[in-house]
């Protein structure tokens, strides 16, 4: 079959849940034979990469602002699928899911599928306007398409409440990564099990500012000892004012640590060797960074 992914920023994952899902996903559906298609947009995903892990990269420009990226690209993604064969086509999260009516009006052979990740008109960056657009691309997910896919029970039961249908429960997951280094810590004047991490975009609802703010107020009462860093690990995403917020916010403390992104070993090593990873979210889905960080519990205990 042919089958194509509209929604996500890209692959191969830079930051982002829906990305490391899609990732997985698809290449694990190329490994079994299919011929497998991702949509990308030219501000995530280098242009010269044309195939990855068996997948095939179709790039197309977006309008790069903070509302108008994903709903350009997926407009942009959703008319050039009308001119493929894809038997299938797969749309991500509940903001690109609002053109999902394109496909099942012109192309009503293909299968239409989307997975509902989160309820993202709760994240505190959305104007009251994309809050509607999202809040009308939810009742979009939950009625256009032949299936609807959710990453939780609780999103499902919603749906099922709010909507009446009866969704696939999908849970996400994630890997647990066999080859473990701690030649990275030294990079970051870090010690193994003297450490919080916080992995995850620097967009304000999730919450990194909290976690910050409570680091510094356990340092100035001194409960935590003088060498336990915070380390913030991921970029922002059109969020440049937050993110020196929460810099600022860090400013003259030396045990507070921004990464940026980071991937592969590296984030391997860093997750590995933690002393302890919090997650300060105000709202997620089935969040991958959690289910990361319960894989590295499990590996101690088990492997």
């Amino acid at each position: 079959m042919k089958i194509a992914f509209i929604g996500q920023k890209g692959i191969p994952v830079r930051f982002g849940g829906v990305e490391r899902h899609v990732e997985e996903l698809a290449s694990e559906i190329a490994k079994s034979g299919h011929e497998v298609f991702v949509y990308v947009r030219n501000n995530y995903t280098d242009k010269n990469l044309k195939e990855y892990k068996g997948v095939k990269l179709i790039h197309l420009p977006s309008i790069a602002t903070k509302n108008l990226d994903a709903i350009s690209h997926t407009f942009l993604a959703s008319v050039h699928a009308l001119f493929q064969n894809y038997d299938v086509v797969h749309y991500q999260a509940i903001g690109p899911s609002l053109l999902s009516w394109i496909i099942k009006f012109f192309k009503r052979k293909t299968l239409l599928i989307a997975t509902f990740h989160c309820q993202d008109y709760y994240h505190k960056k959305w104007s009251w306007f994309a809050q509607k657009a999202l809040k009308l691309g939810e009742w979009m997910i939950c009625n256009v398409p032949d299936k609807t896919i959710t990453v939780s029970n609780s999103l499902a039961q919603y749906a099922k409440d709010k909507y009446g249908i009866d969704p696939e429960i999908i849970f996400n997951g994630t890997r647990t990564e066999k080859a473990i280094s701690d030649k990275f810590l030294a990079k970051w004047n870090l010690k193994k099990g003297q450490y919080v991490i916080f992995v995850g975009r620097l967009v304000k609802h999730k919450g990194a500012h909290h976690l910050i703010e409570a680091f510094k107020k356990l340092d100035m009462e001194s409960k935590i000892s003088n060498n336990f860093k915070l380390v913030i690990v991921g970029d922002g995403f059109y969020t440049d004012d937050y993110v020196h917020e929460l810099k600022d916010s860090a400013r003259n403390n030396e045990n507070i640590i921004f990464t940026g992104s980071l991937t592969g070993e590296e984030l391997n090593g860093i997750f590995a060797n933690a002393g302890l990873f919090v997650q300060p979210s105000e709202t997620e889905g089935l969040s991958i960074s959690l289910l990361e960080a319960m894989s590295y519990v499990f590996r101690r205990i088990w492997m």
